[in-house]
């Protein structure tokens, strides 16, 4: 029998040990080293610590991935109740019990528990998600594999639903795989067919079955999934892998998904209006496969090795790019290879990355939290910011930009947030009052919470379409040192937002930037595929020099900022006026006597010290 990887892990670690102890006999008695078993143990002992994202709604509730989806894709609000666990219903029901409210009778999964699903959902049910109208129709999904015995009381209670809300208001739709083996070429139902069986053996019969494979599916094997799981062949759906996850909707659409429930939970939708409602949709999904220009997004982070730990921030750049007609490329730079120390262990992945970070066209730095990968993301804002590159900074990003700043230009090389070094003499990053130091739960700056705007110009308040206010996501335990913001902004680093307060910093520009913006909220949480998220719309229309013209236009996308066409296709088609007009300009506009030019390419550095590459100018090499 294999040994659990707990105990593979421990041995590796003693292996390391007994190197450092006795390398001399270890050395003669192994063909092994020091270097491959690290790397080993760094394997392992991070095969189950892979970060996912975590998905913050209005309310402060902290949930995973799946609700993020649902918000984007059905442009809702949703609430901490929408999310139901297992230790969420347990803890009704003990607080219940304790509080007598079952008489003393002996508490039990059925019906206590049960009940208490069926009472949860029927209550969410009636909550509005969008303005203050009751949703016609509730969603729920029952996550998991039929047969877990952690769901089986979920199970259970929508066995139970069914009866309890009649058959006209209940549809189950059940999602299997139908794999495709590569050595025969032929889609097998044996699992779908196991699956339908073992659900209907606990009482529930599935209305539609939603098929997800590799290739679509002929006809031929839903009529054999028909016959074997109790359903019309028109009530089995493929899902079949796709270009674009926005042609889902679309496909689901052409299957009559939308008039089998229309039928089913009697919904009495009125059809000559559905062809309006998805047009932007169908917009959106033939976008995705028609546009041809790229831009490229390098993504500073320390999660690179995992992308699902960017999630949001991933699907908040894409509809940013698809608003504009931009097929969005992303780079992901591990943060701690940009770092001074990897220029001295391992030279090449250095300048491997930093190639990749300027041949960018923009640079996002991601929140996250902890020391490792800090310096990286300073540099990294370093670069952006002396060779005028665009970049968006969120939460830790706007940290580490304000930390950088202070060092460049405010002389105070020891700079640094109390949270990599709690005793340093300029703490320019400083846990909130109501952070207790040790204990983490519950104690960071969760949920919706309003932005005031400063008086005077400002470039991420126009792309907000110039409010007073804004409200943004908030999931932060460390924020800017206000009495450090006077001396910052003498420098030329704004301060354009700040809290009702006035007392914690949200966003920063710098003056006379490109775009050099960075948020201490998480606007990648309220960006949907039909309405982007202003502040990565900015980056992406920086990245690819339109950002100047979307604001001389009143914030509104041009018919030559929403086509395809090269640049040299966009000069043809400027008028004899516009051109004349673009010859006046160049009259009159002076080469900068510093030699920065819009670009960075050829640029050089505004720092009176050493460079974010080490006092290497990687511009014009990589450009």
């Amino acid at each position: 029998m294999a040994p659990k990887k707990s105990t593979i892990v421990l041995n590796v670690e003693q292996f390391i040990h007994d190197i450092e102890e006795r390398p001399a006999i270890w050395n003669r008695n192994f063909h092994c080293n020091k270097a491959f078993l690290e790397q080993m143990w760094d394997e392992l002992s991070g095969a189950h610590k892979l970060p996912s994202e975590v998905y913050v709604l209005d309310d402060g509730a902290e949930v995973d991935l799946d609700l993020g989806n649902y918000e984007r894709f059905l442009d809702v609000t949703l609430h901490r109740d929408n999310n139901i666990t297992t230790g969420k219903i347990y803890k009704l029901v003990i607080e219940k019990e304790r509080t007598g409210e079952y008489l003393g009778k002996t508490v039990q999964v059925v019906p206590h528990i049960t009940d208490a699903i069926q009472e949860w959902v029927e209550r969410v049910a009636q909550t509005p998600v969008q303005g203050s109208s009751k949703p016609q129709v509730c969603i729920v999904e029952l996550g998991g594999t039929i047969g877990d015995i952690e769901g089986m009381p979920f199970v259970e209670a929508f066995r139970q639903f069914q009866f309890r809300v009649k058959r006209e208001n209940f549809c189950l739709a059940h999602v299997s795989l139908v794999p495709l083996p590569k050595a025969t070429g032929e889609p097998k139902t044996k699992p779908t067919q196991s699956s339908v069986r073992e659900l209907r053996g606990c009482g529930l019969s599935p209305d539609l079955i939603v098929c997800r494979s590799e290739k679509p599916i002929g006809l031929e094997v839903k009529e054999k999934i028909s016959n074997f799981c109790h359903v019309g062949p028109d009530q089995v759906i493929c899902i079949h892998d796709l270009n674009s996850i926005y042609h889902v909707p679309l496909l689901m659409e052409q299957n009559g998904v939308i008039e089998y429930l229309n039928e089913r939970l009697q919904l009495n939708i009125d059809m000559s209006k559905r062809t309006k409602c998805l047009q932007q949709w169908r917009d959106l999904a033939r976008r995705t496969e028609t546009v041809r220009r790229e831009v490229c997004i390098a993504v500073v982070g320390k999660y690179t090795k995992f992308t699902d730990s960017y999630a949001s921030v991933v699907k908040a750049l894409q509809h940013a790019a698809l608003a504009v007609n931009r097929k969005l490329e992303l780079v992901f730079i591990e943060s701690c290879l940009l770092e001074e120390e990897t220029l001295q262990s391992e030279p090449s992945k250095y300048h491997k990355e930093w190639q990749k970070l300027c041949e960018s066209d923009g640079i996002l730095v991601p929140g996250g939290f902890g020391s490792r990968g800090m310096e990286g993301k300073i540099r990294a804002c370093q670069w952006a910011r002396e060779n005028r590159k665009p970049l968006l900074g969120i939460c830790l990003g706007l940290q580490a930009a304000v930390i950088e700043f202070a060092r460049s230009k405010l002389g105070l090389k020891d700079a640094n947030t109390t949270e990599i070094d709690p005793n340093t003499a300029n703490a320019l990053v400083i846990d909130m009052p109501e952070h207790h130091t040790g204990q983490l739960g519950g104690t960071m700056r969760l949920g919706k919470r309003t932005t005031v705007f400063a008086d005077g110009p400002s470039l991420i308040r126009q792309l907000y379409g110039n409010p007073k206010t804004v409200e943004e996501r908030h999931r932060h335990r460390y924020e800017v040192n206000p009495k450090y913001v006077p001396r910052l902004e003498e420098q030329g680093m704004r301060f354009v937002g700040t809290d009702v307060d006035k007392t914690r910093m949200e966003i920063i520009e710098l003056s006379g930037h490109p775009y050099f913006v960075a948020t201490q909220y998480h606007p990648e949480y309220l960006s949907r595929p039909l309405k982007p998220s202003p502040p990565f719309l900015g980056l992406i229309l920086a990245s690819v020099d339109r950002l100047t013209q979307y604001i001389q236009r009143g914030c509104r996308l041009s018919p030559r900022q929403l086509s395809d066409a090269s640049s040299d296709e966009e000069d043809n088609v400027v008028g004899l006026a516009g051109a004349t007009k673009s010859l006046r300009s160049l009259k009159i506009v002076s080469t900068p006597t510093n030699g920065i030019s819009n670009g960075c390419n050829g640029s050089t550095s505004t720092s009176d010290g050493e460079g974010a590459c080490g006092g290497v100018d990687l511009t014009n090499g990589h450009n």
